[in-house]
């Protein structure tokens, strides 16, 4: 079984948020930073109550955030026909919506660029120092062009 036939995305949409991009579409974008790693992952839209508790919970920053990735850890005797769970992602449809709009982009294009970089810190990317940061951008890049996505750290 390849890769790509063992990834699975579930997405779970908490509430009536406006602007959220069909299941779909949100695991089109999860699937293309996966890039042939196969793995489980699991993405959440929330509203900002919950993406506040887990940020306070576990980064020690009580507010609102965009985008937490939490990466699973490895299970001892799993069935080899299972698919490896890689983690959760959980992003908060109504601070995505407003960074697009403060940031001149698209809701869609900047949707795409969360769940790319979630996943991506499921994958054990991360961007604490300007070498990392800049590796994990490259490869963000990267994968949001070849969706048709421009870059996002691009000046406005």
């Amino acid at each position: 079984m390849s890769a790509d036939e063992k990834t699975q995305v579930e997405v779970q949409i908490v509430g009536d948020a406006s602007g959220v991009p069909d299941a779909d579409r949100l695991a089109h974008w999860v699937q293309a930073a996966l890039t042939g790693a196969g793995g489980t992952v699991t993405v959440r839209v929330v509203g900002t109550d919950e993406i506040r508790t887990l940020n306070r919970d576990y980064r020690d920053s009580d507010k609102p955030t965009n985008v937490l990735s939490f990466p699973a850890g490895k299970i001892q005797g799993l069935p080899a026909e299972e698919s490896e769970p890689l983690g959760d992602i959980v992003i908060c449809a109504e601070v995505v919506s407003a960074e697009a709009s403060e940031q001149g982009k698209a809701l869609e294009d900047h949707w795409a660029h969360m769940l790319v970089h979630g996943t991506l810190h499921l994958l054990g990317y991360d961007h604490m120092t300007d070498e990392e940061a800049h590796d994990m951008e490259r490869l963000e890049v990267g994968i949001l062009a070849a969706g048709g996505v421009g870059n996002p750290y691009a000046r406005q």
